[in-house]
């Protein structure tokens, strides 16, 4: 039999992969009077509960998602998907079965940033939303339509994008709330361009009253917050429509939300509750929701900005004590490793922290990989099974997402880092940039290969019980006493893996004595945070009064000679 000439073969083989049925996107006139980049997205699904582009998820009952790298789109442009268009959860869209569904086009759209090292990088700017691609203001989309898909076939399917997300109202000050939004010289300089960051500050009960008190300030660390969260004044809303929380398999779970919020309005109120300043943090950046507060080469000096330029001028100007022994900091999940982070890399900062499921904090289990001895994240190492990692699971051990497939997802929604998710921040935090100025990857993307190199860069940076044990005999005398871990034995994403590894250091540790306290959450899932009283879905709605308690009964050991532990607490 006579071979074809292998360039011949490669050709036939393009052709037959890359053309069969595809889409083909435009932009409303009015819509397009710029050269535009960023990341084009096709959101497809076979049902309309909602939108295709609030339909993607880790979860079960997940929809579509297929993305293309935009670079130059010109006004009058078409781009075009085709069959080989990578998506989430399948790989391309030729694998798409013949059917009909609801289809629509979104551009998440990229700034150009030229950064303080020499690098040029096309990034997602927040808008204030949180870095959510399919809510970012400015991002334009496709209407859903419903049609006909076979890849068989070989026409074209246009879409026109016509529609704009429309800009978020910034929140309004109150009584109680205010909000404070700075300049960061810091990240200014590092981004090469205007960068800020912000806080939504709780007064406290009598603040007005008592103008010559200054106050203890309470750090609330964790996702990007649109304001003050689980903070409310009236009672819950008695019209409110009934709803059932999947996660918690709860009923009417939103006016419990309200209940508690109220609830803690009454407490911050009412007699007794100790007399501070809460704050919750915006640093929503390029990359994702917030920046873990640390410094970071491809975020820049978020943790310096925090520490030395929004804390300061928040003390400032709400009458704070501003002295380390006077700031605590707690939070859960990502709040949670950003409280102890904080606490370990700025030690005469911040006198206590409470980190309630956080994210992992020795990387020997980073989730459910060791990124140290490990070969690759996506499978366990054999030789001959390919058994996958898993990521998600409830409280019974049910898992439902793999680590791969969460990768998938985030590769579809970004290349290089970009997606605004879980796994590509923690790489945009922990990793040293690399030569395109780009974060590098911990593991390949897609075939999930570990970057041992890589690695050895997170353990010396950021992993936290390693820099804990390394730098003891010089920051033990003054973490001793303030670190406080809670996880839940059944943690839905395996943080608890972590913290028992970390246990086991903190507890040998000697010259001084750790005197930490970890606790865990017997069957409970994430978000546990030490509360033995509550079930799980109660007690991560009460961190402030847990937390802030705790801390106004335990400075009084930790408090230098002479420090006001008094007139805030009238």
């Amino acid at each position: 039999m006579r071979q074809l000439p292998i360039g011949l073969f490669f050709i036939l083989l393009f052709f037959s992969t890359a053309y069969g049925q595809s889409f083909r996107v435009t932009i409303a006139p009015g819509l397009h009077g710029e050269v535009l980049e960023g990341r084009l997205l096709l959101l497809i699904a076979n049902n309309d509960k909602e939108e295709p582009r609030f339909q993607v998820s880790d979860g079960a009952g997940t929809q579509l998602v297929f993305g293309v790298d935009v670079d130059g789109w010109k006004p009058g442009e078409a781009q075009w998907m085709g069959v080989n268009a990578f998506g989430y959860p399948l790989e391309r869209l030729a694998d798409l079965p013949a059917g009909d569904y609801y289809v629509q086009a979104l551009l998440h759209k990229y700034e150009t940033f030229h950064l303080k090292g020499g690098h040029t990088v096309k990034l997602p700017m927040d808008r204030g939303e949180g870095q959510h691609w399919n809510l970012a203001p400015g991002n334009i989309y496709s209407k859903p339509v419903r049609l006909h898909w076979d890849p068989a076939h070989s026409q074209e399917i246009s879409l026109t994008i016509d529609q704009v997300i429309p800009a978020i109202k910034e929140p309004e000050d109150n009584k109680y709330v205010k909000h404070i939004k700075i300049q960061s010289k810091l990240l200014t300089e590092f981004w090469g361009r205007p960068m800020y960051i912000g806080a939504h500050i709780l007064l406290p009960e009598g603040f007005d009253e008592h103008p010559n008190v200054h106050y203890p300030l309470a750090i609330f660390h964790g996702h990007f917050p649109a304001d003050l969260s689980g903070w409310r004044t009236t009672p819950p809303d008695e019209n409110l429509p009934y709803d059932t929380s999947t996660r918690f398999r709860i009923a009417n779970y939103h006016r419990m939300e309200q209940g508690l919020a109220y609830q803690f309005y009454k407490d911050w109120t009412g007699p007794g509750f100790p007399r501070v300043l809460a704050i919750e943090i915006e640093h929503a950046n390029p990359y994702y929701d917030d920046s873990y507060a640390v410094n970071s080469e491809n975020l820049g000096p978020y943790g310096d900005a925090i520490t030395y330029e929004l804390i300061p001028e928040i003390e400032k100007r709400f009458r704070g004590i501003g002295k380390g022994w006077a700031r605590f900091t707690y939070g859960g999940s990502t709040g949670g490793w950003e409280a102890l982070a904080v606490q370990v890399f700025y030690p005469d900062e911040y006198n206590g922290c409470y980190a309630a499921c956080p994210d992992p904090i020795d990387f020997n289990h980073y989730t459910t990989i060791n990124i140290y001895k490990d070969k690759n994240a996506y499978y366990i190492d054999d030789s001959y099974k390919r058994t996958p990692r898993p990521a998600y699971r409830d409280s019974l051990g049910h898992i439902s997402a793999m680590v791969h497939e969460m990768n998938q997802r985030e590769l579809a929604l970004g290349t290089r880092t970009r997606s605004g998710d879980q796994f590509d921040i923690w790489e945009a935090v922990f990793s040293p940039m690399g030569p395109d100025g780009y974060p590098q990857r911990i593991f390949d993307k897609y075939t999930g290969v570990i970057d041992p190199r890589v690695a050895e860069y997170w353990r010396e940076h950021f992993d936290l019980t390693h820099i804990i044990r390394r730098d003891w005999p010089k920051i033990g005398e003054k973490l001793k006493g303030k670190m406080h871990i809670y996880v839940g034995e059944m943690d839905s994403y395996y943080l608890n893996d972590a913290v028992y590894s970390a246990e086991d250091v903190l507890k040998k540790l000697g010259n001084p004595v750790c005197d930490c306290q970890i606790d865990y959450g017997h069957r409970a899932e994430h978000c546990w945070n030490g509360d033995h009283t509550q079930p799980n879905y109660i007690s991560r709605l009460r961190y402030h009064q847990m937390y802030i308690r705790k801390w106004a009964e335990e400075v009084k050991t930790r408090a230098p000679k002479g420090a006001d532990l008094k007139s805030w607490r009238y």
